[in-house]
């Protein structure tokens, strides 16, 4: 069908390459490029002989001409941005100059500042729609699939949403003292920000991991689960109409919850710079080059992920209740792709995006996130690449309430 500039050579962009072979009716051709040219190579020496093209390419993501000088080269259909989040913005502008479809799976963050927002990506909404192509944001799992449960959900399930709960649960096992499942950088910096969950029409904002409940998921059983801001709240609570409330929580042992406060306690967790022999660096980026690689925890990582949305609303002019899940194992992950759960569960939903842009059926001019489309054809392709979904009614309710002021009822 066309061709695919791959962005990025970490855990979730070797993911995105292996699932876009897999696709190769889709994906005819496609070219992985990143700073680091060797990894790139590595990844094409593994996959290449089959019957997508596999290229490779050096690129620097902050730099929007040399983007801009490879989009052109290659002249690919859509551009997958598995980067840093801090390159956004760049690669939006290069898809901008060029007029190609762009896909991402995680919000801009301003390197400066742990913030957590779509404005930025959102103001160019105008710009995409003049040069007739589309960029779809948050096409991961966490934004990602949990908006398509919520679009599935809104479109089969309810005539009004009124709650909704996302729980994220990671029930594997790597063995090492401390180590983050994705990039330790962005990792670090989502966990640490204050909380804030939406209610009544306004932001409620509360401390870094302030609360906490147990939730008893399936196949992973009863967890520890915090309050966390993800980025998808902020879509979701614009694109669901009569929304009332909705939280994002996290699960976290006591282990690595005990090393996170002693790295953030000493200071290492820091993004403000200090001088360290005659150079200016953030703590957290030195943390990053010490914790071990995600990319590496594949064959160590036993067990499941659990991933879904609890909902409440109306249906029928009755009150019900419903929750969409996805349980993925680690082990079969590495089996297939060499990769643990955590980067599966995101470079398959970026691949399904991506495919869906190119192929028409997610493709509007503008910017837009995955609720904004038909969630059909995403829910279809879950099912066809890996991430089975699972519903049931009646499901167990988050305990912990909340009055307007953010406090517990």
């Amino acid at each position: 069908m066309g061709k695919a500039l791959i962005i990025g050579a970490g855990g979730v962009a070797s993911v995105v390459v292996h699932k876009c072979v897999q696709n190769s009716e889709v994906f005819e051709e496609i070219m992985i490029a990143s700073r680091t040219k060797s990894k790139c190579d590595a990844l094409k020496e593994k996959l290449d002989g089959g019957k997508t093209i596999i290229h490779t390419a050096q690129v620097d993501a902050d730099n929007t001409e040399e983007l801009i000088d490879l989009i052109n080269g290659f002249n690919p259909d859509v551009v997958i941005n598995v980067a840093l989040p801090y390159q956004d913005l760049t690669i939006m502008d290069a898809c901008l100059a060029t007029k190609t479809h762009y896909v991402d799976t995680a919000n801009y963050e301003p390197l400066d500042t742990a913030k957590f927002e779509y404005k930025w990506q959102w103001a160019y909404k105008e710009r995409f729609e003049e040069a007739g192509i589309t960029a779809l944001l948050g096409s991961g799992f966490d934004p990602g699939v949990t908006g398509v449960f919520t679009a599935h959900a809104q479109k089969h399930h309810f005539d009004e949403i009124h709650y909704i709960d996302i729980v994220d649960a990671n029930g594997g096992d790597h063995g090492l003292p401390f180590a983050t499942n994705f990039n330790p950088e962005i990792n670090i910096r989502e966990i640490t920000a204050n909380g804030r969950f939406w209610k009544d029409g306004e932001w409620v904002e509360t401390e870094p991991l302030e609360y906490k409940t147990v939730y008893n998921l399936p196949e992973i059983g009863e967890k520890d689960c915090y309050l966390l801001y993800h980025e998808e709240l902020e879509s979701l609570a614009k694109n669901i109409k009569g929304l009332k409330q909705i939280r994002f929580w996290m699960t976290f042992g006591e282990k690595y919850l005990t090393h996170l406060n002693v790295l953030e306690n000493v200071g290492m967790t820091s993004i403000e710079p200090i001088e360290f022999q005659g150079q200016m660096i953030q703590p957290i980026q030195f943390l990053k080059a010490v914790l071990p690689d995600p990319a590496t925890l594949g064959p160590l990582t036993k067990g499941k992920t659990n991933i879904g949305c609890i909902v409440r609303g109306m249906k029928d002019g009755k009150e019900k209740t419903y929750y969409v899940y996805n349980v993925c194992d680690h082990q079969e992950c590495y089996r297939e792709v060499g990769s643990q759960a955590i980067s599966y569960t995101t470079g398959v939903p970026a691949m399904i995006g991506a495919m869906l842009v190119m192929n028409g059926e997610w493709q509007k001019p503008g910017v837009w996130n995955v609720e904004d489309f038909n969630p059909d054809p995403f829910m279809d392709a879950l099912n066809k690449w890996g991430l089975p979904w699972h519903e049931t009614e009646n499901p167990e309710l988050i305990d912990l309430e909340f009055t307007s002021a953010g406090e517990k009822a």
